[in-house]
């Protein structure tokens, strides 16, 4: 089976570990086109080149870079007819341009299409977004969700095929692992976020809470913000006002060395906060930093409960004392790090490992690859565009 994958999540060096456990099944003969970079509120990504044996990787140009509805690929059609596709993965929206763009030449190629989605909120989108969104509902073998919400979303467009919840990442637990005895975290209490330094993404909940802290903490007190944005100025102003001025640091972190940067920390925070055109598809971090044996927290912003389930603790939207309290007691009580700790790495493997994630997008592809030919148009009912 000849698989080519479309994905601007891919510059990232850590995500092609995932492309490397596809390769490795005898049946996928894979090829993967990303751009050269991805630019969004953290800057300019830069394609790392980290995990790449087994398959073909070309970097071809993008078009509207950081305009995720309009960008798209000039050149995809001569890369993708080049690879000769059984199959073509899109890993885009159903609306976007780029989908569309991919679905017409994946036509041409002969090839069956699997398009993976992140959309979690049910949007009207204006011409000629829905008129691609029809199209790629029309004739996509199967839609890949990133969380149920976005499979709810799809089947209440009409899509009427398969719609697998699968993660569109997991986690290499021997690179993301536990900090080997005798190795010591930062000295003091460190808490830790990564991500975005977005308003959404409720980094000043994350600071009022720990200015609550009691007076002991926070003598022990580290806040790390692994990540960049347009809120860097602002929060690092905040913590100023806050009195926490002195132990607060914000930076960004290549992803390759991510896990050394999470096994550094006591705790990680990810305390969202949904918006009307936005909320939390998955919380990529939570698995990382339970990989590495850290106790989790997050919000109940959109996927985050689901992905943390029995193995973190989770606080309302927006409720800085009730995000407190939880900083408190994992200050205080070593035992519920410990047990947490142990919780979140078994809820990896058991559910989060790039390896799995591989194999049950293998197996989508494969019963895509298998369905019979007259099939391969999915009846979309006239509400497809709500």
């Amino acid at each position: 089976m000849r698989v080519f994958m479309l994905s601007k999540a891919l510059v990232v060096g850590a995500y092609q570990r995932k492309l490397e456990a596809i390769a490795a099944c005898p049946e996928v003969d894979l090829t993967v086109a990303v751009p050269p970079d991805w630019r969004d509120a953290r800057g300019v990504i830069s394609l790392e080149r980290a995990y790449l044996r087994g398959y073909q990787l070309v970097v071809t140009p993008i078009r509207f870079n950081g305009h995720f509805h309009w960008h798209y690929y000039p050149q995809l059609g001569r890369v993708m007819l080049a690879a000769r596709p059984d199959l073509v993965h899109v890993d885009e929206e159903p609306y976007n341009l780029a989908t569309w763009h991919a679905l017409r030449w994946a036509r041409r190629a002969g090839a069956r299409v699997v398009v993976f989605s992140w959309q979690n909120l049910l949007r009207r989108y204006p011409w000629p977004f829905a008129a691609f969104e029809r199209q790629v509902l029309r004739e996509a073998r199967a839609l890949m969700a990133g969380n149920q919400d976005a499979a709810g979303v799809w089947r209440a467009k009409g899509y009427a095929g398969p719609i697998p919840v699968i993660p569109q990442f997991g986690v290499d637990p021997e690179l993301f692992s536990p900090r080997p005895a005798p190795g010591r975290r930062l000295p003091g209490f460190v808490i830790g976020f990564a991500g975005r330094l977005v308003p959404e993404k409720g980094v000043d909940l994350l600071l009022r809470a720990a200015a609550r802290l009691p007076a002991p903490a926070l003598e022990q007190l580290q806040v790390r913000l692994i990540g960049a944005g347009p809120e860097r100025g602002r929060l690092l102003a905040l913590a100023e006002a806050l009195g926490l001025g002195g132990r607060v640091r914000a930076e960004s972190v290549a992803s390759l060395h991510m896990p050394a940067q999470l096994q550094a920390l006591d705790c990680l925070v990810l305390p969202s906060r949904g918006r009307s055109n936005w909320k939390e598809q998955f919380g990529r971090v939570l698995i990382e930093a339970m990989a590495c044996g850290v106790p989790v927290v997050g919000s109940t912003c959109g996927e985050l409960p689901n992905v943390i389930g029995p193995a973190g603790l989770v606080f309302p939207e927006n409720d800085v004392a009730a995000l407190a309290d939880h900083l408190g007691a994992l200050w205080q009580d070593p035992g519920l790090r410990a047990d947490l700790a142990a919780r979140g790495r078994a809820r990896v493997l058991a559910h989060y490992t790039q390896q799995q994630v591989a194999r049950a997008t293998v197996a989508v592809w494969r019963s895509v690859a298998e369905a019979p030919a007259q099939v391969s148009r999915q009846a979309a009912r006239p509400a497809d565009t709500l």
